[in-house]
C-alpha cells in the first residue's frame, strides 16, 4: 500500500480510463470528517470568457471511481464527466 500526501495529488493529471481523455488536475479533495477518509477529488471547471461569466460546474470524482494513482497521473473510470463540444464554423461556402 502506497502513501501519497494531498498536496502530491495536486500535480497529477487526472485520466479517464476508458478513453483516454485528460480531464484535468486535483484542485480540491473531499474529506469524510467523521472517519478522516478521502471521499473525492475535485477538478474545478474552467472559467467562461476569461471568468467574466463564471465557472463551468466542478468535477467530482468519488474514490471508489478512482482506479490508480500512479506517479504522475490518475486514472478514474468513466463517470460521466462534461465533454469538451467542439462548434462547427459555418461557412458560406459548405
Amino acid at each position: 500500500m502506497g502513501c501519497c500526501r494531498i498536496v502530491d495529488l495536486r500535480h497529477k493529471e487526472v485520466i479517464n480510463s476508458h478513453n483516454g481523455c485528460r480531464i484535468g488536475y486535483v484542485d480540491d479533495v473531499e474529506v469524510n470528517t467523521e472517519n478522516a477518509r478521502l471521499t473525492a477529488i475535485i477538478i474545478y471547471g474552467r472559467p467562461k470568457f476569461f471568468g467574466l461569466f463564471g465557472r463551468c460546474d466542478d468535477i467530482v470524482i468519488r474514490w471508489e471511481n478512482i482506479r490508480l494513482i500512479g506517479e504522475d497521473t490518475i486514472l478514474v473510470d468513466n463517470c460521466h464527466f462534461p465533454h469538451k463540444h467542439h462548434k462547427q464554423k459555418n461557412s458560406l461556402f459548405h
